[in-house]
């Protein structure tokens, strides 16, 4: 397998947790977002919509972070990272859609590119539009895994679930968002930086990260 992604992109970050969980090896591609790599032809060519991530699996690409770990899941089912329950189920997958369709679209890096180029908003305006909605959808995350979790977002074992707020609570730190008020969410991301899987699929343990202030 190749993962196509980008080293602080959340849904490439999602992946490689969901790999890492499942004791998967995969070949990293890195594409730059910011230089627009992920618009070159050859990119392209496999990933129309030229975005991360990507991944290749014997000459086949799935794309989209949501359909690649339900690949997983459904390919890779031990250690599952999916209920037995289809209700349970259906909550786990809420929490993460929660996270994929509430929060990161709006604060993903074209949408803040724009924010800066049509509406010529500084760091801190930015900063504060990223937080707005990140903030909404963490209050909602709070009461759910309050009610639903454990150890993790849905009882004592990772699921897809974590595989989302893990990367989604990154960003966050990125906009200076004071988490604070979440300290539900803020156990769990404590529990996951010192999961090996997690540790394994960090940003910054990527080949391609930026090298880190002396």
């Amino acid at each position: 397998m190749i993962l196509h992604g980008y080293w602080r992109s959340s849904a490439a970050y999602r992946v490689r947790i969901g790999l890492a969980l499942k004791g998967l090896s995969h070949d990293s591609s890195a594409h730059d977002l910011r230089t627009g790599a992920q618009k070159s032809p050859d990119y392209l060519a496999l990933n129309p919509q030229g975005l991360v991530p990507a991944l290749e699996v014997d000459g086949q690409i799935i794309v989209q972070s949501a359909a690649i770990l339900e690949w997983l899941e459904e390919t890779h089912p031990t250690p599952a990272l999916l209920p037995s329950d289809p209700m349970d189920r259906a909550r786990v997958r809420s929490m993460a859609g929660l996270i994929a369709s509430d929060i990161h679209p709006l604060n993903n890096l074209r949408v803040l590119k724009q924010l800066r180029q049509e509406f010529d908003l500084d760091q801190a305006g930015v900063d504060a539009w990223a937080g707005r909605w990140i903030a909404a959808g963490f209050d909602a995350l709070e009461v759910l895994i309050a009610r639903d979790g454990g150890c993790w977002c849905f009882g004592d074992s990772p699921t897809l679930a974590d595989c989302y707020l893990v990367p989604q609570l990154y960003s966050a730190r990125r906009f200076n968002l004071d988490l604070t008020p979440w300290p539900g969410l803020v156990a769990i991301e404590a529990r996951a930086l010192a999961h090996p899987a997690f540790v394994k699929a960090h940003p910054d343990a990527q080949p391609d990260a930026d090298p880190r202030p002396a």
